[in-house]
């Protein structure tokens, strides 16, 4: 994300105007637009236009507006940001409190006010602008007749391709056709790599698969670049040694998670986020096995943590930020900087990712304790039971 300028008081309240410049970009700004900013950017709006005759006809005029938002969509596979609102400032073409919906999009400026710049969206902002930040991962989870090409970046995982083939079994005596099968399912899966994967950018290319299939596809992905024609497929001799092998239990997305906490591959992505955060939730998942009474989940058993100072590592994923009740947000926000002010490690997930998704499952928040709490799970059932009694 390219800043053009900055621009907030000591009350932390302003403008920024940004330029998305990759895929990425534009989950961070889905993230940076919430309920009651004002955005402005240009865009596209359909106009009756009365002619010198008198007679009226629609057109589309390009105009720059002004909308306080009320709603945000993010299509992720077109890289879309549709932001719903209503205009509030003067323009020719659109009347003051009409509703427009602004599409951004990749390249296009675009300027952000808020009332507050609150620390999860500062760092948002610093973690959007940071051009280290790039999609340092790829991946490729399969299994006989289906694989997935994804590319991990420091914020979402994205779906490239899916390549799915329908294979026939193994017959006594003969596996011609199954054979047959598998190599073209194989030659789709290299194009599918070729067309999707830039191996400048990426530090490692994990291909993760049950059984024996991941080392039959590499055979047959090197055999076909050395005899390829094609210069891009050729390419893929040299970028050998960013291939990791690991196993994984399907072909299917899930399955990525246990690719990236495999200990094989941990020190080839040691400096990826994704991987920091697969670590974070299998080290929470450890202790709620181990040591329950270090490892809680849920809003009101993390902030009686926090009271208590308790707080080693907190999990967060940002969609608890994009909550449209501003007070619901400033809860999560507050919970954040008193855990930094506590010397606590904050992880941000990203619900695009593996772990992600994961983490929403257990209601999107959980924490790692410097020492155990037992009376927490207590007093939890104690309220319980008394609101049973209640009712």
């Amino acid at each position: 994300m390219k800043l053009i300028h900055r621009n907030f008081d000591k009350n932390n309240s302003g403008s920024v105007k940004l330029v998305p410049e990759e895929s990425e970009d534009m989950w961070h700004a889905y993230n940076l637009v919430a309920e009651g900013d004002h955005l402005r950017a240009s865009t596209v709006r359909k106009v009756n236009m009365e002619s010198a005759t008198g007679s009226t006809s629609a057109q589309k005029v390009n105009t720059t507006l002004t909308i306080q938002v009320e709603s945000v969509d993010f299509d992720s596979q077109a890289c879309v940001l549709r932001v719903k609102g209503r205009n509030v400032q003067e323009n020719p073409y659109v009347k003051m409190g009409a509703y427009h919906t602004i599409d951004l999009e990749l390249n296009r400026a675009f300027t952000l006010g808020k009332q507050e710049w609150d620390s999860v969206a500062q760092d948002r902002l610093d973690l959007a602008c940071d051009p280290s930040q790039r999609a340092d991962l790829a991946a490729i989870v399969m299994q006989e007749g289906l694989a997935h090409i994804c590319l991990v970046t420091s914020s979402m995982t994205l779906v490239r391709a899916r390549i799915e083939n329908t294979i026939p079994r193994k017959k006594r005596g003969s596996c011609t056709q199954h054979d047959k099968a598998m190599n073209k399912f194989y030659e789709q899966v290299v194009q599918g790599l070729v067309r999707h994967i830039n191996f400048n950018v990426v530090k490692a290319v994990l291909v993760a698969s049950p059984g024996f299939v991941k080392e039959q596809f590499c055979h047959y992905m090197f055999q076909m670049a050395t005899t390829s024609e094609d210069k891009e497929t050729r390419a893929l001799l040299e970028h050998r040694p960013k291939f990791v092998m690991v196993h994984s239990s399907s072909g299917h997305k899930q399955a990525l998670r246990e690719a990236l906490s495999d200990p094989a591959v941990a020190s080839r992505l040691a400096d990826t986020k994704a991987a920091g955060e697969v670590k974070a939730l299998d080290a929470f998942y450890n202790m709620l096995q181990n040591e329950p009474a270090r490892a809680f989940y849920g809003i009101n058993h993390t902030e009686r943590a926090n009271e208590a100072q308790a707080i080693e590592t907190l999990l967060i994923s940002d969609s608890l930020f994009r909550s449209r009740d501003l007070q619901t947000r400033r809860r999560y926000v507050k919970l954040v900087d008193s855990v930094r002010e506590n010397c606590g490690d904050v992880k941000i997930f990203s619900s695009l990712h593996i772990s992600g998704e994961q983490l929403s499952q257990l209601s999107g928040i959980a924490a790692i304790l410097r020492f155990p709490m037992p009376d927490l799970e207590e007093e939890e059932a104690q309220e319980t039971s008394s609101d049973d009694d209640n009712t």
